[in-house]
């Protein structure tokens, strides 16, 4: 625990902001050692701040870095090949949302992380939001009893300026809601609920400009036999309501929400337990913006594991692989107007492609 972890940091734009004020607000045990961008103007912000070394070619930081851990956090559609890179160089990856832009891409690291013996983890920190955690435990308890239906709920605020910037919406480098905001949702939807069995989506364009969607909605069916929807914009004005996951059960039901995941808003069950009564209090959090409070647990997690050697990341991209199959089939099911089996992994003829 003396050694710190070493990180070097290649994408620094919108989202190494939001790294930047969770490293300063105390993650402990690691040195930031290097920044690479395009633009060697923001990496050389960043190097600035930490005392740290300015790249613009990737391979050179790594090499001169030496880093124990690299987060990546470019654009969605360079975070295959800029993660197969750092584990192929030997070093270990926290990789941004989503993993891959493609299933089999996330496959592919997800072996080559295991044949190297690196961690390889990707940022879905709303699974670590206490607010979550507590359904959680209670899904794991059956306190639901036979499961009626599971929601989720997106509607954030993104006006055109977002879609500028040459990536934002675009379908090889991003997708749209569903893909890009709604997807921490959908990953949650899919983690505590899955497996899901079918999905009929439709998306339309209803106030930005941009080749992808900004609002999708979908009906689908659980392999247990559930049914659940899912609305998500980022037409939403002017500013960002909510992002909700509700789940009803024949003895129960909860709503977590705020824009964040942040929040119970509903907790009731026929059956009561010990803590019931305050669940909402001891599990909510505050929070400033969609980001929410727990990329820093999540990194903090990493470091720790790390320094006790391990390789098991806080979220495992093999345990987040059936949120991009999810993906594909609710874009895939847009595509051809009908419903689609997630058994038969069918990909979306645009998400991803070059």
């Amino acid at each position: 625990m003396n050694k710190s972890i070493r990180i070097a940091v290649v994408g620094c734009g919108r989202v190494a902001q939001h790294y930047k004020k969770i490293i300063d607000s105390g993650v402990v045990g690691a040195e930031m050692v290097g920044f690479c961008d395009l633009r060697i103007e923001r990496a050389t912000d960043f190097a600035t701040h930490y005392g740290a070394a300015a790249f613009v070619d990737y391979g050179r930081m790594l090499i001169n870095c030496r880093p124990d851990l690299v987060l990546v956090l470019t654009p969605s559609g360079h975070h295959y090949a800029h993660a197969r890179f750092a584990l192929q160089s030997g070093f270990h990856v926290l990789v941004e949302k989503p993993a891959t832009m493609i299933p089999a891409q996330a496959r592919e690291l997800v072996e080559l992380s295991k044949q190297k013996g690196l961690m390889y983890g990707v940022a879905f920190q709303n699974r670590l939001n206490p607010a979550i955690d507590c359904l959680r435990d209670a899904l794991e308890k059956k306190r639901f009893g036979k499961l009626v239906t599971g929601t989720i709920r997106l509607r954030w605020c993104r006006y055109q300026d977002y879609y500028e910037d040459g990536w934002h919406g675009t379908w090889a480098q991003d997708g749209g809601v569903i893909n890009q905001q709604a997807i921490h949702h959908v990953d949650a939807l899919s983690w505590l609920l899955g497996p899901i069995e079918s999905v009929n989506s439709i998306s339309a364009n209803r106030a930005n400009k941009l080749e992808a969607e900004d609002t999708l909605v979908a009906v689908l069916k659980f392999e247990n036999g559930a049914v659940g929807t899912i609305e998500a914009t980022t037409a939403a004005r002017p500013e960002d309501f909510e992002a909700s996951l509700s789940v009803v059960g024949e003895r129960g039901l909860a709503v977590i929400g705020g824009i964040a995941l942040n929040k119970i808003e509903t907790w009731r069950f026929i059956d009561a337990a010990p803590g019931d009564e305050d669940a909402i209090a001891r599990f909510s959090q505050g929070v400033q913006n969609g980001y929410g409070l727990s990329h820093g647990p999540l990194l903090q997690r990493t470091i720790d594991a790390l320094h006790k050697g391990s390789i098991v990341a806080p979220v495992p991209v093999e345990q987040a692989i059936a949120t991009t199959e999810l993906v594909h089939a609710l874009y895939r099911s847009n595509e051809l107007r009908q419903w689609v089996m997630l058994c038969e992994k069918e990909l979306s003829t645009l998400l991803g492609k070059q």
